[in-house]
């Protein structure tokens, strides 16, 4: 009964967990053979007034106006005319931004409740699982989700764990309430393949009598892996041209092949300097590119090479020193890549902190400050918006308020980098998707029915 009342409340409240087709019978694409199911939550020619808007593309504008519609922003300005049969929404002394992208979750794969029985993050069998895909460990009833929503995170990278050389492959979702991890998969944005560099690889294998048990065991590992990858990559280019038969299908191989032809974004857990530039390295070597370093504490030791290298860094303002390869963690490291011309992105890394990464960017700034380092709040808040979605691949998409791009918007009662804000409205590709003044615009896992009020 709990659970069908779930299923009611779902479909009542939002109309879109069951609005999601299913895949046509017979006609399984290889290369995509997980489609996205996802459908647009329903929505109608919405007009936000009045409000301070931070587009993600470092324009303020004051007392402005957001203009969207069959789930796309149509226009962003101040003073604009609402055409008729638009619905108003009274945005004064509010602030707007686009949705927020985590780029860095594992919600899903460690959900909520946090028991055993829910940890499906770290396929930690092996140096090497890159045949593994995260999306296979999502559970979309994850309460996270829905914390995440309250929080103005509309759009998440969900990755395995960093137990593995190579941890498999990531999964961008939307965050609507659904039944499959197929109804909330991005349409079009591409896979990731997570890499771990550093003490999580060599601690978890060292002690078993496996390689990697040393950072220039790491290494070795990744080089073998690309040196396999590259002639089987070879083998299938000269399959499509006739020459020869292709190899047999190996999923590992076709993953890290993905990563060689530029189809499957890098997205490398590395904490310390030295060890980002021997990553560089080894992508120069088999001609790969790092799309970005995860928590990256020291990147800012060598902002200027990730600079040039267009190299992103996901990282936080806290986090100091909880290991070893942490100790250089600082509060400043994002406003120093930030002057360097880095590409800087706010992640969470966790289930807590997702809901709050407005509050971790405002810490960046205001360490940023004290260092002399000024960081408009127009242009900081790119890393939680348009950086990330530069990340994923999908800046084409989303990450900013323009004209064109799928209407994923967030009305914060006060300035975002406030401790005091907190996310009022959340639209997802133009449909409301949460609404703190509404209860029936506030989803819940069918695991919190019963329970306690709580969260944001």
């Amino acid at each position: 009964m709990k659970r069908l009342l779930a299923l009611t409340v779902c479909a009542l409240v939002l109309s879109a967990c069951a609005t999601a087709p299913e895949p046509a019978a017979g006609k399984v694409d290889p290369k995509n053979p997980f489609p996205s199911t996802y459908l647009a939550l329903p929505g109608q020619p919405t007009a936000l007034v009045g409000a301070t808007i931070l587009t993600g593309t470092g324009d303020k504008i004051e007392n402005g106006t957001v203009l969207f519609k069959d789930g796309k922003v149509e226009a962003v300005g101040a003073g604009l005319a609402v055409p008729a049969g638009y619905a108003t929404v009274d945005a004064k002394g509010k602030w707007i931004t686009p949705g927020i992208i985590d780029v860095h979750s594992h919600l899903g794969v460690y959900a909520s409740p946090g028991v055993t029985a829910h940890s499906d993050g770290n396929e930690a069998t092996d140096p090497n699982t890159a045949e593994v895909w995260a999306e296979h460990s999502v559970w979309p009833q994850d309460e996270g989700f829905n914390s995440a929503r309250r929080g103005g995170v509309t759009t998440l990278q969900i990755l395995p764990g960093s137990a593995n050389l190579f941890g498999g492959r990531s999964v961008t979702l939307k965050n609507v309430p659904a039944r499959t991890m197929q109804a909330m998969k991005f349409p079009g944005a591409p896979y990731g393949l997570k890499m771990a560099c550093g003490e999580n690889p060599k601690r978890v294998y060292g002690g078993k009598q496996r390689a990697p048990s040393t950072r220039m065991g790491n290494v070795a590992g990744y080089r073998a892996a690309w040196i396999k990858a590259d002639q089987y990559a070879k083998k299938l280019k000269a399959a499509e041209k006739g020459d020869g038969a292709p190899p047999d299908r190996d999923l590992e191989l076709e993953t890290l092949a993905g990563v060689l032809n530029g189809e499957i974004l890098v997205q490398n857990h590395c904490y310390r300097a030295d060890e980002m530039a021997i990553m560089i390295d080894i992508a120069k070597e088999f001609g790969y590119k790092i799309t970005a370093f995860h928590h990256a504490s020291e990147a800012y030791k060598i902002a200027d090479m990730l600079a040039k290298q267009g190299i992103c860094s996901a990282t936080w303002a806290g986090w100091w020193g909880f290991k070893l390869e942490a100790y250089d963690g600082i509060e400043e490291n994002a406003a120093l890549l930030e002057k360097a011309g880095a590409c800087v992105v706010i992640h969470s890394d966790d289930a807590n902190l997702t809901q709050r990464l407005n509050q971790e960017s405002a810490a960046a700034i205001a360490a940023g400050r004290r260092l002399g380092i000024d960081i408009p709040e127009a242009t900081a808040i790119k890393w939680i918006t348009a950086n990330a979605a530069k990340m994923l691949g999908i800046a084409d998409k989303t990450g900013t308020l323009e004209a064109g791009k799928m209407a994923d918007v967030v009305i914060w009662s006060a300035n975002p980098f406030s401790v005091y804000a907190k996310a009022e409205r959340v639209y997802v590709d133009g449909g409301l998707a949460y609404d703190r003044a509404d209860p029936k615009r506030q989803p819940k896992s069918d695991f919190m029915l019963g329970q306690p009020e709580g969260g944001n």
